[in-house]
């Protein structure tokens, strides 16, 4: 148990059943009353974001969470295995616990995030920038670039990403794995 005050970013809390991550917090001094926690709480199963509001000293249930580096052997299907890097156990976890699930490369490391008391994987966690190979993209027209355009590149992994139109097939280009933009060229 934890009291309020004591929430951070990144801690989680088991309410209503449901399993929660902190993703802001504010301490809210009113002119009359009591102090407050102003608390934006990510739902680990759904993404669903909410807002709660708790007293200052509200005991509160918290959860252990264990982050390990697991890397990414082969897929089937829905299922996605992984190796543990200290005791090369294999570990499935399904398709939509994964996030950016599209720009995962087979020996790749993933934080796998899991509750330490019961030991279930809440989620797989890529890193935020990636490298990968563009494999297919329409050539570019010189003098075409007098506005921000772009135009779709496929990657090594089979997903698709808008690039601008200087990029060609057969480089290498730097991702963000959340939303699936572009960022740069890999130097």
């Amino acid at each position: 148990m934890i009291n309020s005050q004591d929430i951070k970013n990144g801690t989680c809390i088991r309410l209503d059943g449901k399993l929660y991550f902190c993703v802001e917090f504010l301490h809210v001094k009113p002119g009359k009353g009591n102090t407050i926690m102003r608390t934006k709480l990510k739902d680990v199963v759904s993404g669903r974001v909410l807002e709660r509001r708790f007293n200052i000293g509200e005991k509160l249930e918290d959860v252990r969470v264990e982050r390990r580096p697991y890397q990414f052997s082969y897929n089937e299907g829905e299922h996605y295995h992984f190796l543990n890097q200290e005791t090369w156990d294999d570990l499935i976890i399904n398709k939509d616990l994964i996030t950016g699930v599209d720009f995962l490369k087979e020996g790749m490391v993933v934080e796998v995030v899991s509750d330490a008391s019961t030991d279930t994987v809440l989620f797989a966690e890529l890193p935020v920038k990636v490298q990968l190979e563009v494999t297919y993209t329409e050539p570019g027209l010189k003098g075409d670039t007098a506005t921000n355009t772009t135009k779709p590149a496929t990657v090594e992994t089979g997903a698709t990403v808008r690039v601008p139109l200087f990029i060609e097939t057969g480089e290498t280009i730097v991702v963000d794995t959340r939303d699936g933009s572009y960022i740069e060229r890999a130097k």
